[in-house]
C-alpha cells in the first residue's frame, strides 16, 4: 500500500467517526427535548422556552422641557412594575418576612387580601419560580420610595434577603395639559420618539442613551434582568430651556379661543416675540374640530404659525411700500388718484374694500386705508418695468426663505419671480398687495419685527439653552443678520406708516391712550379650486408695542370667520386686530418693566405723625424703608409722647392692654392672646376700646371687647 492510499483510508475513518458523533449529538438533543423530564415533571423544551435569554432595551429617562421662568412644560414621570424572585432569599428570612410583605402589598394595591399575596409568593417559591409579577398596576415614584423600605426590597439588605424587582417605565406628562401642545409636541407611544414639535426637533438631545443588556424572558412574557451592571443603566436625556412664557401663552390662547368661538372661525394662531432678541414668548395654534356627537371644540392639532402657508393679504403691502421708499420712488405725501370705481389691468379686476376706489388720497393714506388700487398705481409707476428689482427687495427683506427657527416643520415660503413657472403679466400686481404667494405667519412676523428693530432682522428662537443637569451644553444666542433689510430712514418711515394705520386707518378702533400700537391689518380672500371666494377671508394683524419703544411684536390670525353682521365685520380690522389688542393689553398690565417708574417726591420731608403706637421692630422696618426720622430707641411696644418722641407702653400680662393708636393687626394680637373676643367697628387704627386699659384680666376668656377704629 502506498502512502496516498493510507492517507485516504485514515481520512475516511475520521469522516465516519465525525458523522457518528454528530448523529449521536442530534439523537441526544431530541431525547432531552422531547422524552426527558426535569424534577418537576416538565419536558426540558418547555423549561427552555420559559427561560429564554434575550437582548433587551431599557429606555433612558427623557429630558425635561422648561418655560423661560423654569416651570415645567413637559417631563417624564417614572412608574414601576413590581416583581419578586422568591427563590433568592434564604429560607429563614423568607419565612420570617413573607407575611409582612403580603400585608404591605395588600395595603398599597387594595385589590387582594394580605393572605392572597402571601400565598402567591409562597406558591411561587414552592414551585421554584424565579420571578413572579406581584401586580400589573405600575406603582408611582412615591410608592416606590415606600417599597424600598420593605423586606425583600431594601437596598441595604444582604443578597440573601433580597429578591424584589422594580423595573422603571417613563410616561410623558404635561403639567399645563394642552397649553402649547403643538409647540411642545408629543411622543410615539410604542417607540418613545418625538413625533412633532420640540419633542421631535430635539429628539437626540432629549432621548438620552438607552441601555441594552440581557434579560431572562419568563413565562407570560415577563422580563427579568440577568444582571444590573453598568450596561443596563441608561443615560438620561438633556433638558430644554425654552423662551415660552406660560403667562403670555395663556393670554394668547384665551384671546384667540374667545374670538374663534365668537366668529365660528376655522382656525387661527397668535405668536408673541421679543423684538430685540427674537425670543418667542407665546405660540398658540387652534383648529376647529367636531366630535362624534357634533360638538365643536378648538384644539392644537396643527402648527399654523410654523407651517400654515397662505396668501398674507394686505400685511404684505408694507414690503411693497418699503421697496418703493428704498428706491426713493415715492413721497408719502404725494397724491394718488384711485378714483371711485374698480380698475382693470391686463384683465385683472382691482378693487378696494368698499367695492370701488377711494378717491384722491395721499400715498400715506393708501397704506393706512389699505387701498389695493392705490398700491397698484404706486407699483405701476416704478416696478412694473423692473420686476426683478422688486423681487430682489423681497429677498433682502427675508421673505423668500424660511426663518431657520430651531424647530422641524417650518414651511418654505413660495414667492414668485419672473423665472418661475406660472409667472404672468398680472403676477406683480397681485403680489404687491399680498396674493400669488404662500408665506407663514412666523415669516411675516419676523419681517415686521425687523421693522420694529430699526431694520435689523433677528432670527426667531424658541429654545434658549440645552443643559445636562447643571452643565450648559448649548446656548442659543440671538442671531442678527449682518446686513439690515433697509436703510434707517426707510425703517423710520415704515414705523410711521404702521402707527398711522392704528391712529387713522383700518385699525383705529384698537388705538388707546395708555400705550401706542403700530401694525397693519390684512384681509385676503380665500382661494378654493383656483377661484377667490367672496365672504371667506384669511384675516391677520401684525404689529408691535409700545410703538415709541418696541418691546414685543405679535401676529394674530383668524382664518375663515363666518358669523358677522356684514362683510366688513369679517375683515381683519374687526376680527384679528381686537385679538392683538386683547393680548397686548394683558401683557402691558403684566410686564411692570414696561411702565415708567413713579418717582418719589423728595422735596417734602417725610413725617411720622401717622405713627402713634406699635411694635418697635415693625416701626424700625417702616422707618428704614420710608426714610422716616425719629425711630424708636426702645424695644417692645411703644407709643409717642407729647414731645413727639417714643416711649415704652406697658403691656402687663395680668392687665387689659392699651391698644389705642395701634393698627388692628397688633390690637388683635394683644387682645386675643389674653382671651378676649374682639368686635370691630369702623376702619383705620384703634381709636377707642370698650374696656378701660389697665384693669385686671382675671376671667377674661371669652369676654367681649369692642374696638372703635378711626
Amino acid at each position: 500500500m502506498n502512502i496516498k492510499q493510507d492517507i485516504i483510508q485514515r481520512a475516511n475513518h475520521v469522516f465516519y467517526i465525525v458523522i457518528f458523533l454528530a448523529v449521536g449529538v442530534v439523537i441526544r438533543l431530541v431525547s432531552v427535548q422531547y422524552f426527558k423530564k426535569d424534577l418537576k415533571g416538565k419536558f426540558w423544551r418547555e423549561r427552555v422556552a420559559a427561560t429564554l435569554i434575550q437582548r433587551d432595551t431599557v429606555r433612558a429617562m427623557r429630558g425635561n422641557i422648561y418655560a423661560n421662568d423654569g416651570s415645567l412644560l413637559a417631563t417624564s414621570l417614572p412608574t414601576y412594575v413590581v416583581g419578586l424572585d422568591p427563590t433568592m432569599a434564604k429560607t429563614e428570612y423568607f419565612n420570617k418576612k413573607v407575611d409582612s410583605l403580603g400585608l404591605l402589598l395588600s395595603r398599597i394595591y387594595r385589590d387582594r387580601s394580605a393572605r392572597d399575596y402571601t400565598d402567591l409568593v409562597r406558591d411561587a417559591r414552592a414551585h421554584k419560580r424565579r420571578y413572579v409579577l406581584l401586580n400589573r398596576r405600575r406603582v408611582t415614584f412615591q410608592e416606590r420610595q415606600q417599597m424600598l423600605k420593605w423586606p425583600f426590597f431594601r437596598s441595604s439588605n444582604k443578597v440573601a434577603a433580597r429578591g424584589g424587582v422594580l423595573r422603571p417605565y417613563y410616561e410623558r406628562y404635561h403639567p399645563y395639559d394642552q397649553m402649547a401642545e403643538r409647540t411642545i409636541g408629543n411622543l410615539n407611544a410604542k417607540t418613545g420618539r418625538g413625533l412633532i414639535g420640540l419633542e421631535a426637533s430635539f429628539q437626540p438631545a432629549l432621548a438620552g442613551r438607552n441601555a441594552v443588556g440581557l434579560v431572562e424572558v419568563l413565562s407570560g412574557g415577563i422580563r427579568k434582568p440577568v444582571d444590573d451592571g453598568p450596561e443596563m443603566r441608561p443615560e438620561p436625556g438633556m433638558d430644554l430651556y425654552t423662551t415660552i412664557d406660560v403667562n403670555y401663552q395663556d393670554m394668547a390662547e384665551s384671546a384667540l379661543r374667545s374670538t374663534l368661538e365668537k366668529y365660528s372661525a376655522s382656525k387661527g394662531c397668535v405668536i408673541v416675540m421679543e423684538v430685540a432678541t427674537g425670543e418667542i414668548r407665546a405660540m398658540a395654534n387652534l383648529t376647529k374640530v367636531k366630535g362624534n356627537n357634533g360638538e365643536v371644540r378648538y384644539v392644537e392639532n396643527f402648527n399654523h404659525a410654523l407651517a400654515g402657508r397662505t396668501d398674507p393679504g394686505s400685511t404684505f403691502k408694507l414690503a411693497t411700500m418699503m421697496a418703493l421708499m428704498e428706491e426713493k420712488a415715492i413721497s408719502l405725501n404725494q397724491l394718488v388718484e384711485t378714483g371711485q370705481h374698480a380698475v382693470r389691468y391686463n384683465g385683472l379686476k382691482i378693487v378696494d374694500s368698499n367695492g370701488g376706489g377711494s378717491g384722491t388720497i395721499t400715498a400715506r393714506q393708501v397704506f393706512e386705508k389699505s387701498s389695493n388700487i392705490g398700491t397698484h398705481l404706486l407699483m405701476r409707476s416704478y416696478f412694473y418695468k423692473r420686476p426683478d428689482l422688486y423681487c430682489r427687495y423681497l429677498r433682502k427683506f427675508h421673505l423668500t426663505q424660511p426663518t431657520g427657527i430651531h424647530m422641524k416643520g417650518e414651511a418654505t415660503p413660495i414667492v414668485r419671480n419672473p423665472d418661475m413657472k406660472g409667472w404672468s403679466k398680472v403676477s406683480l400686481t397681485s403680489m404687491c398687495y399680498g396674493y400669488e404667494m404662500q408665506i407663514t405667519p412666523l415669516q411675516m412676523l419676523a419681517f415686521y419685527n425687523a421693522v420694529a428693530n430699526g431694520g435689523r432682522w433677528v432670527r426667531p428662537v424658541i429654545v434658549k439653552q440645552i443643559k445636562l443637569a447643571d452643565e450648559l451644553i448649548e446656548d442659543n444666542k440671538p442671531y442678527v443678520a449682518p446686513d439690515p433689510i433697509c436703510s434707517k430712514e426707510t425703517a423710520r418711515k415704515a414705523q410711521d406708516l404702521l402707527r398711522g394705520v392704528v391712529q387713522n386707518g383700518t385699525a383705529k378702533h384698537i388705538n388707546n391712550p395708555f400705550y401706542e400700537i403700530a401694525g397693519k391689518t390684512g384681509t385676503a380672500q380665500k382661494v378654493i379650486d383656483g377661484q377667490y371666494q367672496v365672504g371667506r377671508y384669511y384675516t391677520s394683524f401684525i404689529g408691535y408695542f409700545p410703538a415709541n419703544k418696541p418691546k414685543y411684536s405679535m401676529i394674530a390670525v383668524v382664518d375663515n370667520p363666518q358669523q358677522g353682521e356684514n362683510k366688513g365685520s369679517l375683515y381683519a380690522g374687526a376680527v384679528s386686530a381686537p385679538v392683538f389688542k386683547a393680548v397686548a393689553d394683558r401683557i402691558v398690565a403684566y410686564d411692570y418693566q414696561m411702565h415708567a417708574p413713579i418717582r418719589a417726591n423728595t422735596s417734602q420731608p417725610r413725617s411720622s405723625t401717622d405713627l402713634v403706637a406699635g411694635y418697635a421692630d415693625d416701626l424700625h422696618t417702616i422707618s428704614s424703608a420710608l426714610n422716616l426720622p425719629n425711630e424708636p430707641s426702645t424695644e417692645g411696644w411703644v407709643e409717642t409722647a407729647l414731645n413727639g418722641r417714643w416711649k415704652s407702653r406697658p403691656t402687663r400680662a395680668d392687665r387689659v392692654p392699651d391698644v389705642r393708636g395701634l393698627p388692628l393687626r397688633d390690637a388683635l394680637f394683644l387682645l386675643e392672646n389674653r382671651g378676649f373676643r374682639v368686635l370691630v367697628e369702623g376702619r383705620g387704627k384703634v381709636k377707642d376700646q370698650s374696656i378701660t386699659p389697665g384693669q385686671e384680666t382675671d376671667k377674661t376668656t371669652g369676654k367681649v371687647i369692642t374696638l372703635t377704629l378711626g
